[in-house]
């Protein structure tokens, strides 16, 4: 059997969010771990370690380390090191973790994207300057300090526009803009004081792209359809997987994101690349170097029967990636979000029979009778979700819609 010596060892850095998502996620991405006998040492700030005792039961050791701190993982990593730990690969499953996972893994010598990499993906405007510069169809976008800033760019671009924040997500603070005198509005909702963006708006349907790195090369698993609320919010309410694409399409789609990620430095863990279809052909929204959210992972995991999202990433970073499967989506899924009517709701019907559906892959419902329901302007707005497998993509999204809409919600006004 192999020694503590030479078990290999994974970094789980930034532990999970007390939250179903991350910490169904990061349940997963150990138990992946402890499939190919490797240690696993999570990190996270230390409410969220306590948060998570499901997380803290399947790790080896976890240590309480502040990932939001610039370059605190990866010294906190090297005085480890140097005490004679090991830390063989270095992964993440929180967006705002991705930096301290870059950082790290270059501080210890193991697999890793270069942090400067991720550092410009999270600097939307900055990923979108690379893009552009590389010859990408790219909105214009401008970095603005205030509101005079913001007015100058709309007078001199197109409507209608995006406001947002440069590095946030949930789409908190994102709202569409139709006309000037509606730029202040706009502001208002952004989450904080700091330098913010505003962009053109691009019409057009929207997908994201989710796949990994295998032996330094993107490999795209899926691409996702997606719906969302109207504008001038921009929530996520569905997804459907994979896409139902014109064959021609979807390689246009997996030849531009292969290049782009490739062009931004990327070589390392997952991916998740948002993009629309024009009438001018596909333009690049946002790339991330992690997975997406929204139970993607497990939509995956259902319409790819065999494959271990996040164990594929550990035997690529150790050198044994096996690239001979075939990892096309065999099967649909599809996810649906609940936004119930604005008001206090008083009832709840008929949800105990969908959690109760065989094709049910996971349900949540957030929402208790008593609770006040807002409208629907971030991600946390929304108050329960159902995921289904199906044979078809087609089968997954009626199911999906059905069972969904079979929920009643007394809501008084």
């Amino acid at each position: 059997m192999p020694t503590e010596l030479t078990t290999p060892t994974l970094l789980l850095v930034g532990g999970a969010r007390a939250i179903p998502l991350s910490s169904d996620m990061t349940v997963q991405a150990l138990t992946q771990a402890r499939r190919r006998g490797m240690r696993t040492h999570v990190t996270g700030e230390a409410a969220s370690l306590a948060g998570t005792p499901e997380v803290r039961a399947l790790a080896d050791i976890t240590s309480a380390v502040d990932f939001a701190r610039p370059g605190n993982t990866a010294e906190w990593a090297r005085d480890r090191v140097a005490a004679g730990d090991r830390f063989d690969a270095v992964f993440g499953i929180q967006e705002m973790a991705q930096v301290s996972v870059a950082e790290t893994a270059e501080a210890v010598g193991a697999p890793g994207n270069p942090p400067e990499a991720i550092r410009r993906i999270r600097a939307k405007d900055a990923c979108r300057a690379v893009l552009a510069a590389e010859g990408f169809p790219q909105p214009a976008v401008r970095l603005c300090a205030d509101r005079a800033e913001a007015a100058a760019f709309l007078a001199e671009t197109a409507g209608p526009w995006i406001v947002k924040p440069r590095d946030a997500m949930g789409s908190i603070g994102v709202s569409q803009v139709f006309e000037p005198a509606r730029l202040p509005a706009a502001i208002e909702l952004l989450p904080s004081d700091d330098p913010f963006l505003v962009e053109e708006f691009v019409d057009g349907p929207e997908y994201s792209v989710e796949g990994f790195f295998q032996n330094g090369k993107p490999t795209i698993l899926a691409i996702t359809a997606k719906e969302k609320v109207a504008p001038p919010f921009f929530v996520e309410v569905g997804h459907v997987l994979p896409a139902e694409l014109d064959p021609a399409v979807r390689i246009e789609i997996e030849q531009q994101v292969g290049d782009a990620l490739t062009a931004l430095g990327l070589r390392f863990g997952g991916f998740h690349v948002e993009l629309w279809l024009t009438p001018s052909g596909v333009v690049l929204g946002e790339v991330h170097g992690r997975f997406g959210g929204d139970w993607i992972h497990r939509m995956l995991a259902h319409a790819i029967p065999g494959l271990e999202l996040f164990g594929a990433i550990y035997d690529d970073m150790l050198g044994r990636a096996d690239t001979s499967g075939d990892l096309r989506p065999a099967r649909g899924a599809a996810a649906r979000y609940m936004i119930p009517p604005p008001g206090r709701l008083t009832a709840i019907e008929g949800w105990d029979e969908v959690r109760a559906h065989p094709a049910v892959l996971y349900a949540d419902l957030t929402a208790k009778v008593g609770d006040r329901i807002n409208p629907v302007h971030k991600s946390s707005d929304r108050v329960g979700v159902v995921v289904v497998g199906a044979e078809t993509p087609a089968a997954a999204r009626e199911l999906a819609s059905e069972l969904v809409s079979s929920v009643r919600f007394v809501v008084e006004s």
